[in-house]
């Protein structure tokens, strides 16, 4: 079976690895070109099309799959499968009719759960029970696709968005290859989904990261960890700077202060105990602008947030 691997990194990079080494090794491997960064504006390696080349597999990274040159490139290759993970770019209907048997694609929910751009924090977000993965045929409708494949992964306590993208990448390769297997040996079932059971998430902003104090404690802490790496949350200090706050976790607390105040240390550490709508968070891991993430009783000795003020105010002038 000719497949068509289409995808980035970092959630496609683990899912190619598992295909390469198997029966179902891709014929083709798209990913997108190599973007320009830093200073000089150079173009770093993009690290999926690397492991590709390590791999022994040809790459193709056009800068979008309607290039008619690609186009032509994938008609002749003449694929069975297209197996899509995480490419980022809207679809054609005439790309989508190219392979024999199927487009597939690597969606980490539990459709119709979470469909859209950011299912994993979305996951987070909303303190789901399981996480999860589900390998659908695209449809032109975003991620309403018939299910070929679902299946549950736990939810970890602590996890970063990052974190649980790569492990739900590792856990996605298997259940690609299960797929591939059923479509191969002529067995594969479709499900239609449970359209009015759909959620949907949309893609994150920077100003997505700023914390609003006013929510409890639990849904602070699950939007650091939804938001880590990106947009990454963040909060004003009293001068008016932000401090970007990448780990936390819940405490118990009958304060009565407002929400945002600091409050008081954690076990006799410098850490940031901060005042919510109900309960309190504990800031464990913080990053003033321009400045390295640290631990927040390292930041602490610097900054000397004192209790009684009062975080994620605007700035006065």
């Amino acid at each position: 079976m000719r497949i068509c691997f289409v995808g980035s990194p970092p959630f496609g990079t683990p899912i190619l690895e598992r295909l390469a080494g198997s029966a179902f090794a891709p014929a083709l491997v798209v990913t997108p070109p190599a973007r320009a960064r830093g200073r000089g504006r150079k173009a770093a390696p993009q690290p999926l099309a690397e492991r590709a080349v390590e791999l022994g597999l040809e790459v193709a990274q056009p800068g979008s799959v309607r290039d008619p040159e690609f186009h032509a490139q994938l008609e002749a290759l003449a694929p069975d499968v297209i197996l899509v993970a995480s490419y980022g770019e809207f679809l054609r209907q005439s790309f989508l009719d190219l392979p024999r048997i199927a487009p597939l694609n690597v969606h980490p929910s539990l459709l119709p759960r979470h469909r859209g751009a950011t299912p994993i924090p979305a996951t987070i977000l909303a303190g789901d029970d399981v996480a999860g993965v589900t390998i659908q045929r695209i449809a032109m409708e975003l991620d309403a696709g018939d299910i070929l494949v679902a299946a549950e992964a736990p939810i970890i306590a602590g996890e970063t968005a990052g974190e649980m993208t790569l492990r739900l990448a590792e856990f996605s390769g298997g259940l690609c290859l299960e797929a591939l297997e059923q479509l191969a040996g002529g067995e594969a079932v479709f499900v239609p989904q449970d359209h009015d059971a759909a959620t949907h998430c949309k893609k994150l902003e920077k100003q997505d990261g700023q914390l609003d104090w006013s929510l409890s404690a639990t849904e602070l802490e699950r939007a650091v960890r939804a938001f880590n790496p990106w947009p990454g949350a963040f909060t004003q200090r009293p001068e008016g700077k932000l401090l970007s706050v990448w780990r936390a976790h819940v405490v118990p607390s009958d304060s009565q202060a407002a929400p945002g105040t600091v409050i008081s240390a954690v076990n006799g550490d410098d850490a940031l105990v901060v005042a919510c709508g109900s309960g309190a968070l504990a800031l464990d891991e913080v990053q003033a602008p321009g400045k390295r993430p640290l631990p927040a009783g390292d930041f602490q000795r610097g900054a000397r947030i004192e209790p009684g003020v009062q975080l994620g105010l605007e700035a006065t002038t």
